[in-house]
């Protein structure tokens, strides 16, 4: 499945996104860690150390490999230069899965040891001193909305982003392209708000939107979350001794962390799973055109000189059925 981590600045969003890796490769399942967030913290969150976090390949950086390589043998594709960030796959393009070994995880993913298993790790890269100025954070993520236009998951794998903060991931599409989306808030005015502006533009596009309450310290915080997102509201996590060691550079090992937030986490996974009921593959291909579609008419077809229009295969849906490419 493919689940993101949402929520304000600060609302902890990037340290539950940690522990739900954690605890996914806890449980065995394949995990693909996306730091998409303009503050890259991920890394560090799972166990990095500064030095290893700052050595992370950018996904940005490596953007035209990326697009040589999805494109394959896509007829509809002239060129590498001519897909942008929403380009939707075809016949003959090349898919990415989680579990496989492939060009674009050679040069952007690392493995990450966590104490039950490994996860791969993806990063955007950082907002650098030449971007200042002259480019905007979402240049950046476009690579990821790319990987995930061209990503066949199973049930049993998880691919996992840790999105940018508020409500700037509805500036692409990027925010439909996932089973699950967990909105972090704390219990505060401004805590919720960023839900409330999830919750009215996802409408339009059956956005599956859960809230996981952070920072919750007793029963009055609990009740002021259960009257401002109702039925969202699918669990709350208080305060975690385990999660101040992490922070300060001192993880114990993560089964010792505290039962209540075990279980928290469990409750996310839960949910995750369920979500795979409601997949619908046709309408995820169709959203994904919807927004290429939008882009191509709005600057893409002046950026690269071309109808982008006619990048879409009309017969092509995207699923877990389709075959495997084999080597050439």
């Amino acid at each position: 499945m493919k689940i993101a981590f949402v929520g304000k600045g600060g609302s902890g969003k990037t340290t539950l996104s940690s522990l739900f890796i954690r605890h996914l490769a806890a449980n065995e399942a394949p995990v693909v860690a996306v730091d998409a967030d303009i503050n890259q913290h991920l890394g560090t969150a799972l166990g990095l150390d500064e030095i290893e976090a700052a050595r992370m390949p950018a996904l940005g950086a490596h953007l035209p490999l990326i697009k040589e390589y999805l494109r394959g043998s896509n007829p509809r594709i002239a060129s590498a230069d001519s897909m942008i960030k929403t380009t939707p796959p075809g016949e003959g393009s090349r898919l990415l899965r989680v579990r496989e070994d492939n060009p674009v995880y050679e040069a952007c993913a690392r493995t990450v040891h966590l104490d039950d298993g490994d996860v791969r790790l993806m990063a955007t890269g950082p907002f650098t001193e030449s971007d200042l100025g002259v480019a905007c954070y979402h240049s950046k993520v476009g690579a990821v909305e790319l990987c995930l236009n061209h990503l066949v998951d199973g049930a049993d794998e998880y691919v996992v982003v840790d999105m940018t903060a508020g409500s700037d991931s509805f500036a692409s599409g990027m925010f439909t392209r996932f089973d699950m989306t967990f909105l972090v808030a704390e219990p505060t005015r401004k805590g919720v708000s960023v839900y409330r502006q999830y919750k009215e533009y996802a409408r339009d596009f059956g956005v599956a939107l859960k809230v996981v309450g952070n920072k919750v310290q007793g029963p009055d915080d609990l009740d002021f979350l259960r009257e401002e997102v109702g039925d969202d509201l699918l669990v709350t996590v208080g305060h975690s001794d385990w999660v101040r060691g992490m922070e300060k550079g001192r993880p114990s090992r993560f089964e010792l962390l505290e039962v209540d937030n075990r279980m928290a986490l469990q409750a996310l996974q839960n949910a995750a799973e369920d979500s795979y009921a409601h997949r619908d593959w046709e309408r995820y291909t169709r959203q994904m055109v919807h927004f290429h579609l939008r882009n191509a008419e709005s600057w893409g077809n002046a950026k690269t000189g071309v109808d982008l229009a006619a990048q879409v295969d009309p017969g092509f849906v995207l699923g877990e059925a389709l075959p495997v490419p084999q080597p050439s």
